[in-house]
């Protein structure tokens, strides 16, 4: 027992980096590897991996505000409306098939990977200023990411960092931010839910999440130093390899 807690406890360490790097709350990684590695279905899986996601979403929301300032009229309106589709997602989440559910969220995250990918690769040959949303559009960012999140844990905030980025003008990092702005308060209505289900295994989750609280300071001030292009391609990266383990999973 005490072997496995301190594995989880390292692990917890790495995951905590990654989602502070990526504005994720390491759970994008969390859920496969316990699936792929400890056997978890995907609704155990998602559901001990937010008892980490928690306080690692919360802690990297703070650092994220102080070092890199972000528009809290944008957070607030994302946080505010995702919170009920989360609620509703959650429950219709924790009574579907386990195979079908991973297969779907590998989809999922593989055309984020793909779309983020792009936006990279790209970048030098856009010219002139993008298009950039009124802020009231994010409470339509809002009810799909916080639906996403339901049903995927994480989906919220893979959703809401290209769609920022996208059509909000923001940067890849003040995006990776309001990613972590629209998760945060679900992430707590998304734990009672599948706690509720009994699809969250603590004393693994609780190893986790100590692991994380210690790192995810650290990715963040990574996140902030990194350059723009750079940044968009881990992230795509990360998201390929979480998919592919998914697919394999499955």
């Amino acid at each position: 027992m005490l072997l496995h807690v301190g594995i989880y406890l390292v692990l917890g360490v790495a995951l905590g980096y990654v989602g502070g790097l990526l504005g994720i709350g390491g759970g994008l990684i969390a859920i496969p590897m316990l699936g792929l590695f400890f056997g978890y279905s995907e609704q155990a899986a998602q559901g001990t991996a937010l008892v980490m996601i928690v306080p690692n979403v919360l802690l990297g929301l703070w650092h994220y505000i102080r070092k890199v300032g972000l528009d809290l009229r944008l957070a607030i309106t994302l946080a505010v409306t995702a919170v009920p589709f989360t609620f509703v997602a959650a429950r219709i989440a924790t009574t579907l098939p386990s195979k079908p559910l991973r297969i779907a969220f590998g989809v999922f995250i593989l055309a984020i990977a793909a779309q983020m990918a792009y936006r990279a690769l790209a970048h030098k040959k856009r010219e002139g200023k993008p298009r950039v949303l009124p802020w009231p559009f994010a409470a339509i960012v809002g009810a799909i990411g916080g639906s996403l999140s339901g049903i995927f844990s994480v989906g919220g905030a893979v959703f809401a960092v290209p769609v920022m980025s996208t059509f909000f003008g923001l940067s890849q990092v003040a995006a990776q931010g309001m990613g972590l702005a629209l998760v945060a308060p679900g992430t707590v209505v998304s734990i009672a839910t599948f706690a509720a289900a009994h699809d969250v295994d603590w004393i693994t989750g609780i190893a986790l999440a100590i692991g994380g609280v210690y790192s995810v300071p650290q990715g963040v001030n990574l996140a902030k130093r990194l350059p723009e292009r750079g940044l968009r391609l881990i992230f795509a990266a990360f998201m390929l390899a979480s998919a592919l383990g998914l697919f394999f999973r499955a």
